[in-house]
């Protein structure tokens, strides 16, 4: 186990995360998603994520489903705020916004005190716990403004009351990031897809300010969405379609891990693991078979010489972890 920044709140390894259980693109019944969690457990995982934002809150009542049959003081849950959810008679589906569920709700952007205390609220209920460990300002791209000048302090506010352990900041980019190590005092960010094998943008300033400032680093999007999972043609990258060059290098990458005996998908968790200032690996599961997987694939051990292949051909740059020989 690992402490999210000065915080105190441990996290594993390797995290949960909870979006495919609030059913991501793909509609899956309460059993194979509280199977999901179970066997995440079953390998070690005591770090589950979620937000309100995943399924309408579908996410966050199906982990808390189960949560619930294991001890509390043994796991970490981290939801998010940002998205306040309000009930809607409009009808319909959310697959505009990626869940194949009913639209019984609409997402309200709100980064205000208020509104973080609301979201809070209705995520406790509906994971029906008393407190979550991490709360994290979820993708406040275009609310920077009211993120900081109001979002943030209520987040302070919230940790210094003892209502959370940790707080920070979760995007899919990292300069904002920085800022937010940078300007504020939190305990953790989430990056998603901005420091893999395909995209080591997190490593020019994120990340060396994280290390700085004693504040942990969870990579989310190991997999860029699927692209390094499984290279095809129609795999996604950054949630929507390939582009032709990176599916050429994706697959590069793939035929050296086949040529050390590994895998693609093994390597791209254990290069998001090795950096010295992430704390977790946060990686999606929908079934059993993807949580085992994705334990079984975080646990195997990558030749060296698969690196120094990587850095010789130019498909990964010198000077980021992993090293090359073993420490």
């Amino acid at each position: 186990m690992r402490t999210l920044g000065r915080s105190g709140v441990r996290v594993s390894p390797l995290a949960f995360g909870a979006a495919g259980i609030g059913n991501l693109y793909t509609r899956i019944d309460d059993e194979q998603a509280h199977d999901a969690v179970h066997t995440a457990w079953q390998h070690g995982v005591r770090y589950f994520d979620t937000a309100p934002h995943y399924g309408l809150g579908l996410s966050e009542r199906r982990l808390g489903d189960v949560l619930r049959d294991y001890p509390r003081a043994e796991y970490t849950v981290s939801t998010k705020v940002g998205r306040r959810l309000e009930p809607t008679d409009a009808g319909g589906d959310d697959l505009a916004h990626g869940f194949a569920v009913p639209a019984t709700h609409r997402r309200v952007w709100d980064f205000s005190a208020d509104g973080v205390r609301r979201t809070l609220e209705a995520s406790l209920e509906r994971l029906g716990l008393d407190r979550v460990d991490v709360v994290y300002l979820h993708d406040p791209d275009d609310h920077a403004e009211q993120a900081f000048r109001e979002g943030y302090p209520a987040l302070e506010k919230l940790r210094s009351e003892g209502v959370v352990g940790a707080i920070g900041a979760g995007m899919n980019q990292a300069e904002m990031l920085t800022r937010f190590v940078r300007e504020t005092d939190v305990d953790v960010v989430l990056c998603a897809g901005r420091y893999t094998l395909l995209d080591q943008s997190a490593a020019a300033e994120l990340l060396p300010a994280a290390a700085e400032r004693g504040v942990s680093v969870v990579v989310g999007g190991a997999f860029n969405s699927g692209l390094l999972a499984d290279p095809r043609p129609d795999a996604t990258y950054n949630y929507t379609r390939v582009p032709g060059e990176l599916l050429d290098r994706a697959r590069r990458l793939q035929s050296v891990a086949d040529r050390h005996g590994t895998t693609l998908r093994a390597a791209a968790l254990a290069f998001c693991a090795a950096h010295p200032a992430v704390g977790s690996v946060l990686v999606g599961a929908r079934s059993a078979h993807e949580a085992r997987d994705c334990a079984e694939q975080f646990d195997a051990q990558i030749p060296a010489a698969f690196w120094r292949e990587l850095r010789d051909t130019g498909l990964l740059p010198t000077g980021l972890p992993p090293t090359e020989e073993p420490s």
